[in-house]
């Protein structure tokens, strides 16, 4: 029998999937991509086997984005005993809408001969215009309850599975109660069409919300006390959308032709400032970021929060003892043995160190995830201290010798009595972390001995540095371009995500929940293309 490594292929380079727009007479395709993962549905080998030549053409109306599927190939395998080549018609039914697999020209002439494509508007409300790039976009939200929502939402979602590591598709034939609790978002670009005829909308990408509810910890209401009669059945209908809640973005996809334009960033701002409008809403989450997804994420967050940071004047208080404890701030004690007893700290002087109080206020203001919000603080905070004065731990792998730098080398011996200002703020801002760290990590790190669990800590505080060096460099890089253009569009100053999974170099727990399952400690891993997030199982985390 021939060798079967010939007839095997690569499913992601047999697949090409193609928007395409009617222009009197034909379709005119706008872009063709292929897809990034296929494995959900061949497989982990993600190869097909029993062709020569085979080429599997998806090609999406870009309005409303009915698809079509035409399968062609040069050769296909002879079943010799068990041997058999894929049945792809069977193999991709579960994934795509029946109309799918129509004849090549039904789906063209359907596309054509559309009389109500010119007046074609997505479906929902729209919530948000942006150029980017001398072009202009859309984005429309609306409810699954919707069922024109559910429509164009069920028309791509393989685009769940060819870009969203991990990702699942969602069930729009779901109870009505729980279709309530979604919300979609779709990013349309408004295009000049080329013929009276021709859509004027096309297709750039979409998200997907759904509310989660939130125990309030702190009730509003004075008298929650009180008991009184209430009535049931109750009068009323309890409606979702009444109920508190957290909103948690599910899916974020920005098709790979529109990347590095803006379009992820101005989603994202959308949904978040659709949530601060929100009285019901108390958190924005997000299920299962992957990389891409927490650079966009943060850069944001970072862009929304920094004027408020400089307003209340945050920063490390390098001096968090009173003055009269024995000189506790500085070097300056004689005594230094008896001062190093009576300064050795038990705990964090967290609340003379920073100013929690105004704080929690502004995450409760713009209803940010407990660590979420501190990640983007601890980037702030970090951005203050001079470079001269930090960079310890960069690059340091597990086993590798203690980091040397300068800066670090000072605070191992003088720590928070270093004569230096920025000095004790760095080494300050570096327990901080740790702390976090500890707090979230508690239940793995007991489990280590002193030395290793130390060990563990001053490197993933060194790679947490690091990704936030990186964070930083790239805001300004964006926000000077953003300066010079003059661009409307929130734009992303992010190289290409490389395929694969992310690495991680600290603590990892199987059994960690996301962000919001526990409270201050615990924060929400894997989508594709620009920043995605997917609703699949797998578990990468940030730290």
């Amino acid at each position: 029998m021939e060798n079967q490594s010939s007839w095997t292929c690569d499913a992601s380079h047999a697949i090409q999937i193609s928007m395409v727009q009617p222009v009197e007479t034909k379709l005119n395709t706008l872009s063709t991509f292929r897809p990034e993962f296929t494995y959900p549905i061949f497989g982990e080998e993600e190869t097909i086997f029993g062709y020569k030549g085979l080429n599997i053409r998806m090609r999406f109306s870009a309005h409303d984005l009915r698809l079509n599927v035409h399968i062609s190939y040069n050769e296909k395998f002879k079943t010799v005993a068990d041997v058999a080549p894929v049945d792809l018609l069977t193999t991709l039914d579960p994934w795509l809408p029946k109309s799918s697999f129509v004849p090549v020209e039904e789906f063209e002439q359907s596309v054509l001969n559309d009389e109500a494509a010119k007046d074609f508007k997505p479906p929902g409300k729209l919530v948000h215009s942006y150029s980017s790039k001398q072009r202009n976009y859309e984005i429309w939200a609306g409810s699954l309850v919707d069922p024109e929502v559910r429509t164009l939402l069920d028309r791509i979602q393989i685009f769940v599975s060819f870009f969203i590591e991990g990702g699942r598709p969602i069930a729009t034939d779901d109870l009505e109660w729980t279709l309530q609790r979604w919300t979609v978002y779709f990013v349309y670009e408004k295009i000049d069409p080329p013929t009276p005829t021709t859509p004027s909308y096309s297709f750039v990408g979409y998200a997907t919300t759904y509310r989660w509810y939130f125990y309030l910890h702190e009730p509003s209401n004075s008298n929650n006390h009180k008991i009184t009669d209430i009535p049931f059945p109750y009068a009323e209908e309890i409606s979702i959308s009444k109920l508190p809640a957290r909103l948690r973005i599910a899916q974020f996809l920005i098709l790979r032709p529109h990347q590095q334009s803006g379009h992820g960033s101005q989603l994202y701002h959308t949904i978040h400032s659709a949530c601060l409008a929100d009285p019901t809403l108390h958190e924005l989450t997000v299920e299962d970021p992957n990389e891409a997804f927490d650079y966009l994420r943060d850069t944001n967050d970072y862009k929304t929060l920094l004027p408020e940071f400089l307003k209340h004047n945050i920063t490390i208080n390098a001096n968090p003892y009173p003055p009269e404890d024995n000189n506790a701030n500085n070097g300056q004690n004689n005594d230094s043995k008896k001062a190093r007893r009576s300064r050795r700290p038990r705990f964090m002087p967290t609340s003379t160190l920073l100013p929690t109080a105004t704080l929690h206020s502004l995450r409760i203001q713009y209803k940010l995830a407990p660590v979420q919000f501190a990640h983007i603080v601890e980037m702030y905070l970090l951005s203050q201290i001079p470079a001269s004065h930090r960079g310890s731990g960069i690059g340091m792998g597990a086993g590798e010798a203690a980091p040397t730098s300068t800066p670090t080398a000072r605070l191992l011996v003088q720590k928070w009595r270093a004569s230096n200002e920025d000095d004790r703020r760095y080494y300050w801002w570096r327990m901080l972390v740790k702390q976090r760290l500890y707090k979230r990590h508690r239940d793995l790190l007991i489990q280590l001995d002193r030395a290793e669990r130390l060990e563990k800590l001053e490197e993933t505080v060194g790679n947490v540095e690091e990704g936030y060096d990186g964070l930083l460099k790239a805001f300004e890089n964006r926000e000077t371009q953003e300066g010079g253009d003059g661009d409307v569009g929130r734009g992303e100053d992010r190289p290409a995500r490389k395929r694969g999974k992310r690495k991680f170099t600290v603590f990892e727990d199987e059994d960690e929940e996301s962000e919001d399952q526990e409270g201050e400690d615990k924060d929400s891993g894997e989508a594709g293309m620009e920043g995605g997030v997917g609703n699949g199982d797998a578990k990468k985390k940030k730290i």
